[in-house]
C-alpha cells in the first residue's frame, strides 16, 4: 500500500495513544507489513506494537489534512453567517438543537424520535412578529465524502428540516452538482469570491418550538462586525 486508509489511520493513532498491545487482526498485520508498525519483545516475553516513523509521517499529514478542512470549512461557515446578518437576519453557528420526529411506526403508536442537531448556521428574520420569522438553516460541506455521508443519513437532514422553514445546503464549489442534493434542500455554491444561487430552498410556515428558544436564550448570537453594521445602515 502506497498511503494508508481511513481504518488504518484510525488504527494508527491509536497505537500512538496507547500502551500498543497488539489486536492481532488483518488491519494490524497489513500496517506490519507496510512498515508503518513495528513489533517489540518486551522483557517478560510479551510483544508490543510501535508506530513506526513511516507511520508518524502518516499521522502528522492526516492531521494536517484534517486542519486544513477544518480550516475551510469555519471560512465558508463564517461567510455564510455574514451574509445571513447582511441580509437582515439574526444568526448562530453550531447550535445544540434537538428535534422530535416521527418513530418508523407511528402509524401503529410509536412514540416520538428525538433527534440531536447541530447546524452549522441557523438563522432567523429580524423581527418582534413570530410569523415573520423565517427559520432557516445553512449546513456547509467542503468535502464531497462529507456530504454524500450527510446525504446518507436521512435522520439527521430529517431533523434540520423539521427545525425550520427553509433549509439550506452550502456546497463548496466543484465537489457536487446542485442535482445531487435532494429537491427539500436549497442549494448554494461556494466560490473563492461569492456564493452562487444554484437553486432555492422551498419556503414553508414554521414556529420555533419552545426546546429552540431555549437554546436560542443560552447562546450568542454571531455579533456584526463594523463592515457588516455599515451595510445595513
Amino acid at each position: 500500500m502506497s498511503a494508508p486508509t481511513r481504518i488504518h489511520l484510525q488504527r494508527l493513532r491509536l497505537l500512538w495513544r496507547s500502551a500498543g498491545w497488539p489486536s492481532q487482526d488483518l488491519v494490524e498485520v497489513e500496517l506490519l507489513a507496510a512498515g508503518w508498525v513495528e513489533r517489540l519483545q518486551e522483557v517478560d516475553g510479551r510483544e508490543r506494537l510501535r508506530v513506526t516513523d513511516a507511520g508518524v509521517a502518516h499521522i502528522a499529514a492526516s492531521l494536517n489534512r484534517n486542519r486544513a478542512a477544518r480550516d475551510a470549512h469555519e471560512l465558508l461557515v463564517e461567510r455564510v453567517a455574514i451574509e445571513m446578518q447582511r441580509a437582515g437576519r439574526i444568526a448562530w453557528r453550531g447550535l445544540a438543537l434537538r428535534a422530535g420526529l416521527p418513530a418508523p411506526d407511528a402509524a401503529e403508536g410509536g412514540k416520538t424520535l428525538w433527534v440531536n442537531a447541530m447546524p452549522d448556521v441557523y438563522s432567523l428574520r429580524n423581527s418582534t412578529v413570530e410569523d415573520y420569522l423565517e427559520p432557516a438553516i445553512h449546513e456547509i460541506k467542503v468535502s464531497r465524502a462529507d456530504l454524500l455521508g450527510e446525504l446518507r443519513r436521512p435522520a439527521k437532514s430529517a431533523a434540520y428540516r423539521a427545525l425550520c422553514g427553509q433549509c439550506w445546503f452550502v456546497i463548496k464549489a466543484g465537489i457536487a452538482e446542485a442535482e445531487e442534493i435532494p429537491p427539500e434542500y436549497g442549494v448554494l455554491i461556494g466560490h473563492d469570491s461569492h456564493l452562487e444561487l444554484a437553486r432555492p430552498a422551498p419556503k414553508r410556515a414554521h414556529k420555533p418550538d419552545f426546546a429552540t428558544w431555549m437554546a436560542l436564550a443560552r447562546a450568542t448570537p454571531l455579533v456584526p462586525d463594523d463592515d457588516t453594521q455599515a451595510e445595513l445602515s
